[in-house]
């Protein structure tokens, strides 16, 4: 079923995922209540009382906004990501798992992955390099957001000012896009709100931490009910 192929998901991702404690924190309370079901369907009588873990781990109402996809939009799974591009363990995540999951899930059509932004605010280049992946999509549609995206866990050296922000345009042009016109859009803060809207959302789904992860069924109203 469905709803087994994206436990079998979530296990994997916490196997590859291992630094990740709350995204393994959040897989392990999901496949004991999972537990808890099936045994009280067989004997309700037989079950004692579970200490509830402290982080708030029901599903919420995850919205994908308008926000870049990677993947096959028609995905049965969907895993959104609130990430900042200046977090030591949003680039380790991506240096020794994104690529694995990509391989394995999205390039499969399994999955579908939709990036959201939270710069956190001691990061100091992080919301202004949120923004400028805005501006490349502008110019090449979420593929070359991704492109984008790579770029700057790639080159970033994080947890601060990783990348320089005269440098944004630089790997603009790197990329092929326009880097002056990357500039431009960048400097008129034309992103900045789409970016500050990701920040609300996350507060209101608990996701304080970076990364965040919200895995649930793909469906067709434009939000999830992650856990």
């Amino acid at each position: 079923s469905l709803i087994n192929k994206t436990h079998v998901l979530v296990t994997v991702l916490v196997v590859a995922s291992f630094l990740l404690g709350m995204l393994t924190n959040k897989v392990i309370f999901l496949e004991k209540e999972l537990d808890k079901t099936k045994n009280a369907q067989a004997d309700p009588a037989a079950q004692e009382p579970q200490v509830q873990p402290t982080e708030d781990m029901s599903p919420k109402k995850v919205s994908l906004d308008d926000d870049s996809i990677l993947g096959d939009k028609n995905a049965k799974v969907t895993i959104i990501e609130f990430s900042d591009y200046e977090c030591p363990f949003c680039k380790q995540y991506f240096d020794d798992t994104f690529t694995q999951i990509k391989k394995d899930y999205i390039d499969t059509g399994k999955v579908k992955l939709v990036f959201r932004d939270l710069p956190l605010s001691f990061h100091a280049n992080a919301h202004k390099e949120a923004q400028a992946a805005e501006c490349a999509r502008e110019q090449g549609g979420d593929e070359m957001y991704f492109q984008y995206h790579d770029a700057l866990f790639t080159k970033t050296t994080s947890n601060g000012t990783g990348i320089a922000l005269d440098q944004l345009s630089v790997m603009a042009n790197d990329l092929g896009l326009d880097g002056s016109a990357l500039q431009q859009c960048l400097d008129s803060d034309k992103y900045k709100e789409e970016v500050d809207k990701d920040l609300a959302d996350a507060a209101k789904v608990g996701a304080t931490g970076t990364p965040s992860f919200f895995i649930g069924k793909s469906s067709n109203n434009g939000t999830i009910e992650g856990t």
